[in-house]
């Protein structure tokens, strides 16, 4: 992702990694930081985020809607009980990124996911149980890092659960886009929202 900001054709300014397309544009503004605690939304990015590695999130994103056909609007307990039929399946479908580890990853994790609402009460409560402590946004002189103590110790956590592909760099995009913390810059239109947002948020309990 660039840093810096942008201003688009709009006149609204944006982190500038959300200039280079309109599909970025849409979910830079519309999604990117806003807080989640959806459990289903909150599992599909953490699979989603696992996809992506090694590619960009544009690529992801272009093929979100087909990943949520194939994969039952990733509702862990139904992607739970995919088999190797399913597996082949998938491997098939143009539509997605055909990466055996990471569909078998997906199936795998979706068990995991299920195991850990029994444990914490809801992937909300776990997750969010890892939101760091407030700070103030940073500046483009200040750029996001790749993974930061909080998301190696979620991936740490996750990992010793037996999850898979839930590296500290993933995990921490995750939270980014989840919402967990506010990583638009100092001046992007969309960081006043997302912290508004933030700020009614009802933290889930566990």
């Amino acid at each position: 992702m660039s840093a810096g900001l942008v201003v688009g054709a709009d006149g609204v300014a944006r982190c500038a990694w959300a200039g280079s397309a309109p599909d970025y544009v849409a979910y830079h503004d519309l999604e990117w930081g806003r807080p989640v605690v959806d459990d289903r939304r909150l599992f599909e990015k953490i699979c989603l985020e696992g996809f992506q590695s090694g590619l960009s999130w544009l690529t992801i994103l272009r093929k979100r809607e087909r990943f949520r056909e194939v994969f039952a609007g990733f509702d862990p307990a139904v992607v739970a009980t995919y088999g190797p039929d399913d597996v082949d399946r998938l491997l098939a479908d143009p539509g997605i990124i055909r990466h055996r580890g990471k569909i078998e990853a997906t199936i795998h994790n979706a068990a995991r996911a299920l195991e850990l609402v029994e444990e914490a009460g809801s992937l909300a409560a776990f997750f969010w149980s890892h939101e760091p402590a407030p700070r103030r946004r940073r500046s483009a002189d200040d750029p996001p890092p790749p993974s930061t103590p909080g998301s190696r110790r979620l991936a740490r956590e996750l990992k010793a659960r037996g999850w898979r592909f839930v590296g500290p760099t993933t995990l921490y995009a995750f939270m980014q886009a989840m919402g967990l913390v506010n990583d638009h810059l100092v001046g992007c239109a969309a960081g006043e929202a997302c912290e508004a947002e933030r700020s009614e948020l009802e933290r889930p309990a566990s």
